[in-house]
């Protein structure tokens, strides 16, 4: 599972059917009592779960989709997850035009929105690989094959695996979309259409998961990039941050107990380079808790970490004969001219070359700051944060297909989640949140600078979301924080939302994404969120 995808076939099933229509399941060329028998073939069919995050199909990178009807490039799991959590936000905007791919950062989605409907689809695939996985591999099943005790206790820690994998989804979910079917194994293939459940049914179902898993799983670090006990622990600490989100309670007791957990027993610490979590070898960084992997030869998709950067470079930056051409830097041969900053991120910064704060990323030669038009890829900094080179400045295996792993859970997230959680009033911590956040802070100025230290006086909720900015722009996390914040619609203004260059506020209901109308034609039993119909 380290930088490597072991094919395990799942047909391509979806077009215009529901994901969470029942008829319909991941079919597999290697399911069955014949082809489990061995620890490879049960080793492959979970990896293949772990790579519904990473890859868009069978064939990679493109040929043989999981999710028909979309290109598939725009159908990979995290190129999507980062466009619905990035580009309705002041962090990013795109210049390209496909479809309805330009509402987002104006915010005037609707529930025929086809990226929204490949979101929804893509995170019921992912359940419907883990909920076969778990029909696969019942002790039912398990009893009437010759298998040894060590296959059987490592299809035990792969169906606790499977489980995360599901709960990861869900949450997901429940986050962009709400009130949403739960299926699970136990939902028999070819029944009715499950029924639709409430956001607060959601995360209990998730958190219940969560906790009955954690003792079936693997200690901290036993295994890059699988799923163990603190990465369980950090989904449990997200999920309590935004409890009065999806549940209508406070859990800020529960979210600093599981961050203090992830501290003090998940023997992570921050990269002594905050841009070594980026590269190309950020598979050696020892904050990283729970990557995505991407390998140059082995996950080549145009989703991904390949999106993050080809998307993110264009013009002068893009023109190999220019001498201040940067692609060498990039480990990449060229750029797609898509995506790009907007000047409220780079004003969360105190200077704007990084002189002052290194976690500035951005290339400016030939790019105005000001975006006057939203097609002009010139207007707009690119966003240089994810990088295919090593650490060494060697290029990655495949100029064409980046080896960067994607950051899904890292340490100084967890760090934030715990002050957060402090400043809104949540008990229990036994460790500083202001010398957790001070620690980010020296990483990124430097320890003799006098600008890093924050003291009392500066230390707020408002001081969190914009440090939360600083820290983990383009990670796929800023709507999120905006909604939690009451930031994203009502109240919070940055250039072109809502259609108009100076921004203006949108409507509250857009807090939530709508149900894709086309769940809504294949299950009658989903009502639409308020404000959508």
């Amino acid at each position: 599972m380290k930088k490597s995808y072991i094919k395990y076939s799942f047909a391509a099933l979806i077009g215009l059917m529901s994901c969470t229509n029942l008829d319909i399941q991941p079919k597999t060329q290697a399911v069955g009592d014949l082809a489990l028998e061995t620890p490879e073939s049960y080793r492959a069919f979970i990896t293949r779960v772990y790579a519904g995050l990473a890859v868009s199909g069978q064939e990679g990178p493109a040929g043989n989709p999981d999710i028909k009807d979309l290109d598939e490039g725009f159908s990979n799991y995290i190129r999507l997850y980062f466009n619905v959590q990035e580009l309705p936000t002041e962090e990013a905007i795109i210049s390209w035009n496909d479809g309805t791919l330009q509402n987002f950062h104006v915010h005037s989605w609707t529930q025929q929105n086809e990226f929204l409907s490949a979101m929804y689809n893509r995170i019921y695939f992912q359940i419907s690989m883990a909920n076969a996985f778990l029909r696969e591999t019942t002790e039912e099943k398990l009893s009437k094959k010759f298998l040894s005790q060590k296959l059987r206790n490592d299809i035990k820690q792969y169906r606790a695996e499977a489980r995360f994998l599901r709960a990861l989804a869900y949450t997901h979910g429940v986050d962009l979309f709400g009130n949403i079917p739960i299926v699970t194994e136990a939902k028999a293939i070819g029944s009715a259409a499950p029924d639709q459940n409430t956001r607060a049914e959601v995360f209990n179902f998730i958190e219940q998961e969560l906790l009955e898993i954690e003792p079936e799983l693997g200690a901290p670090g036993f295994e890059y990039a699988r799923v163990d006990k603190a990465v369980a622990w950090t989904l449990l600490a997200k999920l309590y941050l935004n409890a009065e989100i999806y549940a209508g309670t406070d859990r800020y007791d529960d979210c600093i107990t599981y961050c203090e957990k992830v501290i003090n027993e998940g023997g992570y610490q921050l990269a002594e380079n905050y841009q070594d979590n980026f590269l190309a070898d950020n598979n050696t960084s020892p904050e990283i808790i729970f990557p995505v992997t991407f390998d140059g030869l082995y996950t080549q998709t145009y989703g991904g970490t390949t999106y993050l950067i080809y998307a993110s470079l264009g013009g002068t930056a893009a023109n190999a004969s220019d001498a201040d051409n940067i692609l060498a830097d990039m480990g990449v041969t060229g750029g797609w001219g898509g995506l790009r900053i907007t000047s409220n991120l780079v004003d969360l910064f105190p200077d704007e070359t990084g002189t002052i704060d290194k976690r500035v990323t951005w290339y400016t030669i030939d790019q105005t700051k000001t975006i006057a038009s939203v097609s002009d890829f010139s207007n707009g900094y690119m966003a240089t944060k994810f990088r295919n080179v090593t650490k060494e400045g060697a290029s990655g295996k495949n100029a064409a297909f980046p080896d960067t792993d994607f950051p899904m859970f890292r340490l100084a997230d967890v760090y934030l989640m715990h002050a957060e959680a402090v400043l809104r009033e949540g008990s229990g911590n036994t460790l500083d949140p202001l010398d957790l956040v001070n620690e980010i802070r020296v990483r990124a100025y430097g320890n003799s600078s006098p600008d890093a230290i924050i003291d009392d006086s500066e230390f707020d909720l408002e001081f969190i979301l914009d440090e939360r900015g600083r820290e983990l722009y383009w990670e796929a996390q800023r709507r999120t924080d905006l909604v939690r914040f009451n930031q994203f619609t009502e109240n919070g203004v940055w250039p072109w939302k809502g259609g108009v260059a100076a921004g203006q506020t949108t409507e509250k209901y857009r807090d939530l994404y709508p149900i894709p109308s086309t769940e809504r034609i294949a299950n009658p039993k989903l009502d639409q969120n308020d404000g959508y119909e």
